[in-house]
């Protein structure tokens, strides 16, 4: 993704908001066509590239337009270069993607790879970010104000209303979830917009049965036709599928939780509603030290387990979470980026 001054035709790489010597609104390019037109074989490991060999790649558009990019696979100079694709897109199917300085590119690569969302003016958009403690945003310990904004204007650009996109939380503990929303900045984005944050604490809750589970969902989720699930995902977790619980009654979780492992809550959970989009921040990661490290991906998926399973092969944790120690890697077809293009062992540093 390249910016261009509508006025001087100058381009930039990252979005700076305005053209400083026209003061204009920078114009959004996306490239259609690139070829290599340089590449580089790298032996030696380091710190953020552990895996050896790799190839670094300068690539050009059809606008002249040039930048580098990692790769796994050698390329010759001349070639097409073309992002990993699968022929069937299904819904175990984890589309990944770097995300250098525009969230909002990163979103809609990740969706484009899972096939496009149906949305229009009528759709009804139920949103889940992570939002679990008072904290600014650099702990990354909920959901960032920015990743939240671009999820947002994604939606609006592809012809949602605003009026039909509800942004919900529920606290699970003493703290009350508008001191939360607060301090964690997402209040701010959903004011900017004029969207009514909805605590689902307070909304009315529907029983539905999966064998001896007996789970008490709110209605919020029923009554709409896009759910996103908004995590931020920690190195050690199952971010991406715990966050899902959030719909439940407080009670009934705490309830079930006395009874039954998050393992089995999970899996009869999924059983009644499984469609669902995950669409995942992991730019800024807290390691189990709750230490942040720098990846700067994005994950998107419909199946959260197998979201959860990919990012844990990508940070390289050194024990998985038990939930997905059944869950094989190499059974999960992935799209965008390759694994071994991004993984580093935050842990160990």
């Amino acid at each position: 993704m390249f910016y261009k001054c509508p006025k001087c035709q100058k381009v930039w790489q990252h979005p700076i908001g305005k053209c400083p010597e026209c003061f204009l609104e920078l114009e959004r390019r996306k490239s259609e066509k690139i070829r290599v037109i340089g590449i580089s074989k790298v032996t030696i490991p380091t710190m953020f590239h552990p895996k050896v060999p790799y190839f670094v790649l300068v690539l050009e558009d059809e606008k002249g337009n040039k930048w580098v990019q990692k790769s796994v696979k050698e390329c010759k100079i001349g070639d097409e270069f073309h992002v990993t694709r699968k022929g069937n897109v299904t819904l175990e199917v984890v589309a990944i993607w770097r995300i250098k300085y525009d969230i909002l590119e990163g979103i809609e690569k990740v969706i484009e790879f899972l096939g496009e969302l149906k949305i229009d003016t009528q759709t009804k958009i139920l949103i889940l970010p992570t939002l679990i403690a008072p904290v600014h945003p650099h702990f990354a310990e909920n959901t960032s104000p920015q990743f939240l904004e671009s999820t947002i204007k994604y939606l609006e650009e592809r012809g949602a209303k605003l009026e039909n996109i509800k942004v919900s939380g529920q606290s699970f503990d003493e703290i009350p979830i508008e001191a939360s929303a607060q301090k964690s900045q997402l209040l701010k984005v959903c004011q900017g917009y004029k969207i009514m944050p909805l605590d689902l604490a307070k909304t009315n809750f529907v029983k539905k049965s999966e064998g001896d589970f007996s789970f008490e969902i709110s209605e919020e989720v029923f009554n709409s036709d896009l759910i996103i699930n908004l995590p931020i995902l920690k190195m050690g977790k199952i971010s991406a599928t715990e966050n899902i619980l959030k719909f439940l009654k407080k009670e009934n979780y705490l309830g079930l939780k006395y009874l039954y492992s998050d393992e089995e809550i999970i899996k009869n959970l999924n059983k009644i509603f499984f469609r669902y989009l995950t669409l995942a921040e992991a730019q800024s990661v807290q390691k189990p030290d709750q230490f942040v490290a720098h990846l700067g991906l994005i994950f998107a998926s419909f199946n959260s387990l197998n979201l959860d399973r990919v990012f844990a092969e990508v940070s390289m944790v050194k024990e998985l979470p038990k939930c997905l120690k059944k869950v094989k890697i190499e059974d999960i077809p992935i799209v965008g980026r390759k694994v071994e293009e991004l993984q580093y062992e935050a842990e160990k540093y």
